[in-house]
């Protein structure tokens, strides 16, 4: 569009009518078919092709800008290959009136005889961006298709292998492709028949619920801790407990019988040892009075010795007969420790008041986390109010209404990567108005590149968006644009470009939907010239571009 002019070439070519020069720009080596023969004054004197950003030289003749640019690296002293002249590079200069008239130059719509529209040459790939015969990428993930812009949308609707359905089970949106794999793998609510051959459909995720009632499932008999050892699918399991009723109650009174005999040895067992003990008691007091008839005749026998060993024989047998004793009362004790089953009790009781106890601990909690979550949900919608006011009171205090945008873009490197790698193509500025009440506008930059300028230069363009106030304002837009990369090295070197609104594109009409499309230049400024060290466009991975509208003739609301 604006001229793609390199910084070095303000040393070499004499600027003339700058401030004229408009938003148009074609691509160099595009096959263009003219409504007209192509006059020989529009075409290059070196590579004879349809003038590009035409300079002119001292001898009267054009070339393109890269044309005359070749010659001088091909030869010290370039020379006219028309006259053979000397081509003396402070004689020449950008033939602005030229430019213009080749701009505007008819062309054929490449898509003809479907498209059958007359474009002007600078316009030419505006109308590429709006023909509905253009082949234009099919948007979705995965999609290789070039396909008509007309047929589109039917294209996403209803061709597309990579477009989303909704899945008839979940109602989650999946790509078509997957869908079938969704369905088996992923979705909860697919119908899968039961494991136990039930022939019933169950939801995948309520099989297990399922199979937890299943009545074709394999279940133990409930008597199996009485001795059944059936296995039997649910649903029969009334049938079996019916049909094996006297077998199950035999089972049980069986198991009754044998734990009745074990209580009754227990009790006999008991009792003998308590007759022991009884008899060993009455030993005891038996040796016990001996041994103090034997004390009494101690004290009136003179025969001391023979009393001295049957005294020292009772004390034998007494200490025998009192171990034995505490031996049985331990037994005993033990025996009927077995059978005493209060403890037991007691501590079941203890347990049950502990789990009571719990419940409520755990109705309480049940409580307190419900009361947590509606609090966290209110915070979250407090934030979430908070951060959106921020974000308004932000772009706020950034706005103007002046008719000027500062726009300062940071972190240049990482943001040209991901427009290089097809992440994020296009930035867009803050929104600024042409006054409180004015149009509102923005910029929009392709930082890798756009259209003609695509891989080589940053493309920068005007936008205008709906706003508050449109349907007071005087419509198409006509204002002249001023497009500015600024030097941040004081010297002001800023590369500038400028063009007035066409009021017959739809780029300047009233806006329809958001914003209107984007209008400016897409080879705006190359990568070369923007990331040369020796310049300083960029400083600290940042750069500023400025967009000024003149409000001449602009009557304020």
């Amino acid at each position: 569009m604006a001229c793609d002019e390199p910084a070095g070439l303000s040393g070499i070519f004499t600027r003339q009518n700058s401030a004229s020069a408009v938003s148009l720009d074609f691509e160099p080596d595009a096959d263009y078919k003219f409504v007209e023969t192509l006059e020989e004054r529009y075409k290059c004197a070196y590579c004879h092709l349809v003038l590009r950003n035409p300079h002119q030289t001292g001898c009267g003749h054009r070339f393109c800008q890269q044309c005359i640019l070749s010659l001088r690296e091909l030869n010290a002293v370039p020379t006219c290959p028309v006259d053979k002249e000397t081509i003396k590079m402070h004689e020449v200069f950008k033939d602005n009136c030229c430019k213009r008239e080749v701009l505007n130059l008819h062309v054929f719509c490449k898509n003809i005889p479907d498209c059958n529209s007359k474009i002007i040459l600078g316009r030419y790939q505006e109308h590429l961006q709006q023909c509905l015969f253009e082949s234009v990428q099919c948007t979705n993930d995965g999609c290789t298709d070039q396909i008509p812009r007309k047929d589109l949308k039917e294209h996403l609707s209803q061709h597309c292998k990579f477009r989303e359905e909704m899945c008839q089970y979940c109602k989650k949106s999946v790509v078509l492709n997957n869908i079938k794999n969704h369905e088996k793998n992923d979705c909860p609510d697919y119908p899968v028949p039961c494991l136990q051959n039930c022939s019933q459909i169950i939801l995948k995720k309520e099989i297990d619920k399922h199979h937890a009632v299943c009545p074709e499932a394999e279940v133990d008999c409930p008597y199996k801790q009485y001795g059944c050892l059936v296995k039997v699918k649910r649903g029969k399991l009334a049938e079996h407990e019916n049909g094996a009723l006297r077998e199950h109650m035999l089972q049980i009174l069986d198991k009754n019988s044998r734990l009745e005999e074990q209580i009754s040895d227990l009790y006999k067992s008991l009792e003998c040892k308590e007759i022991k003990i009884q008899q060993l008691a009455e030993a005891i007091n038996k040796c016990e009075k001996e041994f103090r008839q034997f004390t009494q005749l101690f004290g009136k026998n003179s025969n001391l010795m023979v009393s001295t060993q049957a005294l020292a024989s009772h004390l034998d047998k007494s200490a025998r007969l009192e171990s034995q004793v505490k031996q049985l009362i331990q037994m005993a004790n033990q025996q009927q420790s077995k059978l005493d089953l209060r403890p037991l009790f007691d501590t079941i009781e203890n347990v049950k008041q502990k789990i009571a106890l719990m419940e409520t601990y755990d109705q309480r909690l049940v409580v307190l986390e419900g009361q947590s979550s509606k609090h966290d949900l209110q915070i979250n919608i407090h934030k979430a109010q908070l951060n959106k006011n921020e974000e308004r009171f932000k772009l706020l205090e950034g706005t103007c209404y002046n008719g000027k945008l500062i726009w300062k873009i940071t972190d240049y490197k990482m943001k040209k990567k991901e427009a290089v790698e097809g992440r994020v193509l296009s930035i867009f500025s803050q929104p600024f108005y042409t006054s409180r009440c004015g149009y509102r506008l923005c910029a929009r930059a392709y930082l890798n590149g756009d259209g003609s300028g695509k891989g080589t230069h940053v493309s920068l363009y005007f936008v205008v968006m709906r706003g508050e106030f449109d349907s007071l304002l005087l419509w198409p837009f006509k204002q002249k644009v001023t497009l500015m990369l600024l030097d941040q090295s004081g010297k002001k070197n800023h590369i500038v470009e400028v063009f007035r609104a066409d009021p017959n594109s739809s780029s300047f009409k009233r806006p329809d939907g958001e914003m209107n499309i984007a209008s400016g230049c897409p080879r705006f400024v190359p990568h070369t010239v923007l990331e040369n060290t020796k310049n300083t466009y960029i400083r600290d991975d940042t750069l500023f571009l400025k967009v000024v509208v003149d409000l001449t003739d602009l009557e304020e609301l």
